[in-house]
């Protein structure tokens, strides 16, 4: 189905959105960093996550650019599937499932697969709700002091990468002309497509039901395997925004 004109937007601070039926445009224009700035739309608003619209298999096909090359972008960007895990309005909140392309700029460090870096334009999956993850939870304080030994984080981390499901690919495109992206969601795999090539496909996939979220924000975040935590937000410059159109979610 096309989803161009059902999608809920969502703006905060100075974030902008412009839904027509021919694209939607997520722009964020320029702050001094002191506040958080956001534009994005979904398809769950008003949902409660056990009621989230999508499960595999399927297959979300879009296409997308920024307004900006890659070293000029601040903050975080991206589109794809997630379950929301902190919603105002709803009680607690949940570990985090997400099937995305995702960006983000310097400070932002999450390097949690291994060889991939922390920041930049990637394909990714992850699912801290596997069983191996809350097994290993105990032992995460030793294990962060651990991993900042080199020869033990290459021995050690790929069961912390493979506790929480987490599959990366560094996409060196540039995200600042037109490309179509596509993410071929099954049951135990997950595949994912720029301009008709296969940059990443997992031998496990996070499990539904998920929503389609694409965005863009202000906002930088830091988790790294040896312990480092942390979140802010930064200053623009000048507008930037992340253009979409083509969309649509369909069965497999």
């Amino acid at each position: 189905m096309t989803l161009l004109t059902s999608l809920s937007p969502f703006e905060l601070g100075n974030g902008q959105v412009v839904i027509t039926p021919q694209h939607i445009q997520l722009t964020i224009f320029p702050n001094n960093g002191q506040t958080y700035h956001d534009a994005q739309v979904s398809d769950y608003a008003g949902l409660k996550r056990r009621n989230f619209p999508h499960r595999p298999p399927l297959k979300l096909s879009l296409v997308a650019h920024t307004s900006l090359p890659s070293q000029d972008l601040q903050g975080t960007l991206g589109f794809g599937f997630w379950n929301h895990p902190f919603m105002a309005g709803m009680s607690g909140l949940r570990l985090p499932r997400a099937i995305w392309f995702f960006f983000g700029a310097p400070p932002n460090n999450m390097p949690l697969a291994m060889g991939s870096r922390g920041h930049g334009w990637k394909a990714a999956i992850f699912d801290a709700t596997k069983p191996l993850f809350f097994a290993l939870l105990p032992f995460a304080p030793l294990g962060f002091l651990l991993m900042r030994i080199p020869r033990l984080y290459r021995l050690l981390w790929p069961l912390g990468q493979r506790s929480l499901g987490v599959f990366e690919q560094d996409l060196d495109i540039d995200i600042h002309q037109p490309h179509r992206y596509e993410i071929h969601w099954y049951r135990k795999q997950v595949q994912f497509w720029v301009d008709g090539h296969c940059v990443l496909s997992t031998p496990t996939a996070s499990r539904g039901p998920l929503g389609f979220i694409a965005w863009v924000d202000n906002q930088y975040a830091i988790v790294t395997p040896q312990g480092r935590f942390g979140w802010g937000t930064v200053p623009l410059s000048q507008p930037q925004t992340l253009t979409i159109s083509e969309l649509t979610i369909t069965q497999l």
